[in-house]
């Protein structure tokens, strides 16, 4: 059956947004032809003023409403840390914590050479210039993943380099193991490593 020319426009864009697949795509679409006007409205509305309303902070590279962001102007943040992220929804995630009150660095993505991204490609450089301003911690928060691992070694490594300048800069990476709520039988060989390696007195 040959969808109308609408249907299939829409299909088709929806398939080019990240984890929609053709089906999900065609759900969406015939969701939407019951929706009324005024909310398809709205939401096209929403999506043309997505890039006009927001803005890359100058300073961290987290999205924001202004320039420099909420988080870079707030005066009560602890301008001593650091915590270095690869995506603006890791910052989302990292507030929602409530349990870090310094500043971000976001990288926009990890080094992946089979992407053909290195470091050149990603905010990375950009941090460098921020480890003069009282700057004692940088933390990395990449993810657990192969190419998160293989950002933060980069990172650190750079660091390092920079810390026989500034001898009182510490390097942390965020603790990783079992989750609260997850069952040891179900966690895989290297959650389990590091958990016993992040032990604690108790």
């Amino acid at each position: 059956m040959k969808l109308p020319r609408a249907v299939q426009r829409l299909v088709e864009a929806w398939e080019r947004l990240p984890g929609i697949g053709p089906k999900t795509a065609q759900r969406l679409t015939f969701y939407l032809l019951h929706v009324p006007q005024t909310e398809l409205d709205q939401l096209g509305q929403a999506v043309v003023n997505l890039k006009r309303g927001t803005k890359i902070c100058s300073v961290c590279f987290n999205v924001g409403e202004t320039d420099p962001c909420a988080i870079c102007a707030d005066v009560s943040r602890d301008k001593s840390a650091i915590c270095v992220v690869e995506q603006p929804l890791d910052v989302v995630a990292v507030e929602r914590s409530d349990g870090y009150k310094g500043l971000y660095h976001v990288l926009h993505g990890v080094i992946s050479p089979l992407d053909n991204i290195g470091p050149d490609d990603l905010y990375l450089r950009d941090l460098l210039p921020r480890l003069t301003n009282g700057v004692r911690e940088i933390v990395l928060a990449t993810n657990p993943t192969m190419e998160g691992e293989a950002t933060a070694m980069y990172i650190a490594q750079l660091l390092r380099e920079r810390k026989m300048k500034n001898a009182k800069l510490k390097i942390t990476r965020l603790g990783r193991g079992l989750p609260v709520g997850g069952d040891i039988e179900y966690a895989d060989e290297v959650t389990l490593s590091k958990a016993f390696e992040g032990r604690k007195e108790f």
